[in-house]
Parts: structure tokens; sequence; C-alpha cells
């Protein structure tokens, strides 16, 4: 994939474009006064540096006092689906792009103060640390020409579910539960899995992927899958057999297939590997156009799941495990449910690809202001997401075919 790269908006025919992409892709928002809306605002995060906050933005736009409560009532309390412009920016969007995978993952937004939605004392990967924070989950589609999201969600906290006070104040809807980071991931792929774009195998690290019921899911959805896992996840090695056991006479006979051994973690069954397992794979190209190649083992394995005699026997799976040369031990562990015949080199490829996200981000909040808002409504913090995609998608569209976007 290409690094992300800096976009400029100086010339009149440019600023053309954006406005016939904007109006195209917010045609679903329903009054005219919301497109215009979203058009000002999606301007503002594409044309001018600096902080990208409502205020600031609409200054540099030269916007009077009429306009921004216009604009603050469009992001934070006007009743227009997200989902809707994120939909429109990744059917038109997407399929430029050739996805091979939809990466999952989640970023910490800090916060003063308690009442931005979702907030608290928490941990980040963004921060290295706990801090006080948001935390967006999203789903990005990533393809050799560039990348786009596919949808956000923000982490409420059980604390924030369970408070009344606080739900009212940042006008959270009613019906939503608490559900955790995997739950939220698992729905947004599922969503963009029923939209006109075109699938590619769920990617996410082991926060998600130590999840079985998250693999499960995805497995139900009909998504393939390739996650990072910890070391000490159990798994059945391919040697193992399950069957059914004898019944004693007394009671219901046994139903459930057992295995003939216990489970071991993924490391302990690496390490007994023969040296044979192990072969030499290009795992990614670098942009100068040169191979990196890496030592892998790919093995068919059952993972364990913590319960499992409420379960059917586990199905077999890829476990992908990585070894660089001159390593003590290897470092890196994936389960997929690619087809068995799947290409050793695409699994270990696939295994690489995650860390592009960082460079979504990256653009995201540095060039587009992704956390820059500074409202305190829910539905606002997803109608700004929703915003920073549809500039995202502008951009990379900008970049990758700009005459698509010309008048005929």
């Amino acid at each position: 994939m290409e690094a992300a790269v800096a976009f400029e908006m100086p010339a009149t025919d440019a600023r053309g474009r954006l406005l016939g992409f904007v109006e195209e892709m917010a045609a679903g928002l329903g009054h005219p006064r919301r497109r215009e809306n979203a058009l000002v605002y999606v301007r503002g995060l594409v044309e001018h540096g600096g902080r990208k906050s409502l205020q600031p933005t609409l200054f540099r736009l030269g916007g009077d006092a009429a306009e921004y409560e216009s604009l603050q009532q469009f992001l934070a309390d006007s009743p227009w689906d997200p989902t809707l412009l994120i939909r429109a920016c990744a059917e038109r969007v997407a399929p430029e792009l050739a996805a091979c995978a939809w990466i999952v993952d989640d970023t910490g937004i800090p916060k003063d103060g308690k009442h931005s939605p979702g907030v608290k004392r928490q941990y980040s990967g963004t921060l290295g640390k706990i801090g006080n924070c948001q935390i967006a989950v999203s789903v990005h589609a990533l393809g050799e020409r560039g990348s786009l999201p596919l949808g956000w969600a923000l982490y409420l906290p059980e604390e924030w579910c369970a408070d009344p006070e606080r739900r009212a104040r940042a006008k959270i809807p009613a019906e939503l539960e608490f559900r955790t980071k995997p739950q939220l991931a698992r729905a947004l792929a599922l969503q963009a899995a029923g939209w006109e774009i075109p699938s590619a195998p769920v990617l996410a690290d082991s926060a998600y992927g130590d999840d079985s019921d998250f693999r499960g899911a995805l497995e139900e959805d009909g998504l393939e899958y390739l996650v990072a896992v910890s070391p000490n996840l159990g798994a059945f090695g391919p040697e193992t057999s399950f069957a059914v056991p004898e019944g004693t006479g007394r009671g219901r006979p046994p139903r459930v297939a057992r295995p003939d051994r216990k489970p071991e973690s993924v490391r302990a069954l690496a390490l007994r590997l023969p040296e044979q397992a192990w072969q030499r794979l290009s795992c990614r190209t670098t942009p100068a156009g040169e191979q990196v190649v890496s030592r892998f083992a790919l093995v068919r394995v059952a993972a364990a799941h913590p319960v499992l005699h409420d379960h059917e026997p586990p199905r077999q799976e890829w476990l992908v495990v990585e070894w660089p040369a001159g390593e003590e031990a290897p470092c890196d562990y994936w389960l997929s449910n690619l087809p068995p015949d799947t290409p050793p080199e695409r699994l270990a490829r696939l295994a690489r690809l995650r860390w592009a996200v960082e460079l979504d981000y990256r653009q995201l909040k540095g060039e587009l202001g992704l956390d820059h808002y500074e409202g305190r409504s829910y539905l606002g913090f997803h109608h700004h997401c929703a915003l920073v995609t549809c500039a995202h998608a502008f951009l990379t569209l900008e970049r990758l075919c700009p005459k698509a976007l010309r008048p005929a």
C-alpha cells in the first residue's frame, strides 16, 4: 500500500470537484440545507490547515454567527444517519482501491474533563498508556492503491451505559446497550458486508483475535479473517483426533466429539514444529519495490474454546507463525479461517498488512482533524467521523483518478 501523503487544494478546479463529490455523497441526507452544511464542513477539513474544530474552521472560511449556529445544529443534533454518508463514500471509492483486506482497529482520542461521550481513564494503544480519552473502533478497506474507513463506533464503557444522567447529557440513544470493542467491530464489518463493495478478509490485532466469540461471529457472518493471537492461546495440533466417547448405558448417550489430548499454547506448538515446517516467504513489498522476506510456518489447528464441552468440536483453521532468522523464538502468531488451499505467501502478506491502518489514523488525525471534535453529543461524534471519512474519500479519489471527479 502507498504511504499516506499530504493533499493540497489550491486550484478552483479541485474545489469544483469537491463540490460535486460532496453533493453526490450527501444526496441521502435529506434536506438541501444538510447537503450545504456538509459541503461547508468538508471544505473546512480539506482546504485549510490548523485546528479542525467547528469555530476556527468556519472562521477560516469566512462564516458568520448564523452559519455557525446552523453548522453546530447540523453536526450535533440533526437526525441524519452518518452511516448513509459513509456507505455512499465506500460504494463510490472502494472499487477503485481493489481492497485486499478489511482492517479492524481502534484509536484513542485524548480529552480533558469527563463530559465527552465515552471518555474515561482507560488504556489506549494510541497513547501507549492509560489516559483520559475516548476510544473509537473502526473498520478500513485496504488496497494496493489506498485505503478508506468503512465505519466508526464510539466505545462506551460500562459505567457510561449505566449512568442515566451522563447518557442524557450526551444524548446517547436509549436503546444503546454496552458492547465490547470486538462486538462493535463485528457489527461494523457485518454492516459493510451488506453494501455494494468487494469484501475482503478481516485483519485485527490480538485484542480482537484472542476473543473466540469475535472469531466465531465473523465465521458465522460468512467473513474471512486473519487475526493476531497471543502466544498463550490454546489450540489442538494437527495430530489431534476427535471422537464421540462410548456411552455408559446410563442417561443420554454422548454426542459431542472429544479430543484425544489436551490443548497446548500456540507458542508451544510452534516450538516443536520440525525444521522443514518453516519456509521463507515474501511478506511485503517496500515502496522501492523490494521484497521483504521472513520465516513462517503454516499449520492447520483447532483453536480451543474456553468451555469445550459446550461446543461442537472446534473446526480447523490456519495457524500462521513468524519466526525471523536470528530470533530466539517465534515473534508473532495469527489464526485464519481462509480456505485450506490458500497460497502460503498470501497468508504471510495478509499477516503483515494490519500496520497500514496506522497510516490511516495518522492522516485522519493530522490532516483531517478526526480527533478535533469538541462537541459532547454522541451523534455529533459520529457525524464528525462520517464527514472526515467523506473528506478522506474525496482526497483518495482525487489522488487515484481525478478525471473521475470531473463533470462530463
